[in-house]
């Protein structure tokens, strides 16, 4: 079924204006999840380019664009010129949040600076995203994720031990950033709405994918010794792994409980190796991991996917299927969930993407519009704001 898009619909957050400067991945993925859930965002973009997000591209369409720009309007507008800054001041006194991710300074060079802002509109929220954060020894160096992925630990800590370390195949601290931002905002607007004063949000790339793995900073300082990459296993529960079966395809295991781990061993038809002194307790299994994983390993290599799946299922043990995007298409829990939708789309007919996140019992979000095109809305914005007398 293809979503259809309904621009009368109300979210919980109608009513709410935001000014999106920001480019790429974090400050669009932080826009979208306000979006999707009724702000009015207003995306301000270059003439002729419009943002970065939209060079990337897959069949020479802008697949990026066209998800994590759902549900928001564009304007063309020079901020580098005088008429564009003072209708971007006059746009942010009708605005509750202002999205940028210039090199810190950069709104100050363009004489935006947040103060400025603020006389425009005391109760702005003003989201500043950058690699590093606006203070610093690192504030005045340009910082994409891939960067901060390698710097943060997270690339060290990722791969198997014998190979390089390893960067995500994704833009994983912009999404990571983006997601802090919109509960940053939403708790600023709170604060907002009970004094009355907007604030600035220092939004870095660093800081919140450093803090999905901030315990690797305490396990150093206990034991002196930083954490290696160990490939699809645990450093602190076993059995984890992911595991080869006969057809080639793979299976994914956890036994990150006393009671599971000792049901594994159950079900691989092996419980004297429960009494083992080399598997008897979670301390000893991750300390012998590889010869656990491999006495596991061989069993499940005996059967295909789908028999490891139904054996272990019937068992309680936590098990699951390794699935490409192909295999996730086709899947009972996405479609029976709508995980995955479909959305009209002016390009292509419709488009597959996520479905909107987290889920509402009474205020869910909606799709009010598709990606737009470049200053699709400007036209619209420079009446509704009355901008006609300085653009």
């Amino acid at each position: 079924m293809i979503h259809q898009f309904n621009e009368s619909e109300k979210g919980p957050l109608d009513g709410v204006r935001v000014l999106d400067l920001s480019r790429l991945v974090a400050g669009n993925m932080l826009t979208l999840f306000l979006a999707d859930f009724g702000a009015d965002v207003i995306k301000i973009e270059k003439d002729g380019k419009g943002d970065d997000l939209r060079s990337w591209k897959e069949s020479d369409e802008p697949i990026y664009w066209k998800i994590y720009g759902r549900n928001k309007r564009s304007m063309v507008l020079d901020l580098k010129s005088e008429p564009g800054r003072e209708a971007l001041k006059k746009l942010a006194s009708h605005a509750d949040i202002l999205v940028e991710n210039f090199v810190p300074g950069g709104l100050e060079k363009m004489g935006l600076a947040p103060q400025v802002l603020h006389q425009a509109n005391p109760k702005l929220v003003i989201v500043r995203v950058s690699g590093w954060g606006q203070t610093g020894p690192f504030s005045h160096k340009p910082g994409f994720g891939t960067l901060v992925e390698a710097m943060s630990g997270f690339s060290y800590l990722n791969g198997h031990a014998d190979k390089p370390p390893t960067l995500p195949p994704l833009a994983l601290a912009d999404m990571i950033a983006g997601v802090y931002g919109a509960a940053g905002v939403l708790t600023a607007l709170r604060a907002a709405e009970k004094e009355g004063i907007g604030q600035v949000i220092d939004l870095s790339l660093f800081e919140p994918i450093f803090s999905f793995i901030s315990s690797e900073a305490l396990k150093y300082q206990l034991s002196g010794v930083p954490t290696m990459r160990s490939g699809n296993q645990s450093s602190h529960t076993a059995p984890r792994n992911v595991y080869e079966c006969s057809d080639g395809k793979f299976v994914a295991m956890s036994g990150s409980m006393q009671s599971m781990a000792l049901r594994i061993l159950d079900t691989i038809g092996r419980p004297e190796l429960k009494a083992d002194k080399r598997f008897h307790d979670n301390d000893a299994r991750v300390e012998h991991r590889d010869e656990l994983d491999l006495i596991i390993g061989d069993f499940i290599k005996q059967k295909t996917q789908q028999e490891n799946l139904a054996l272990f299922e019937a068992a309680g043990v936590t098990v699951g299927p390794v699935c490409s995007v192909a295999d996730l298409i086709d899947s009972h829990y996405i479609q029976g969930r709508e995980v995955m939708i479909q959305l009209e789309d002016d390009d292509l007919g419709c488009i597959t993407t996520h479905n909107i996140v987290p889920r509402l019992s009474r205020t869910p979000g909606a799709f009010y519009r598709a990606a737009p095109s470049i200053g699709q809305h400007t036209k619209e914005i420079i009446s509704q704001f009355g901008l006609e007398n300085i653009l």
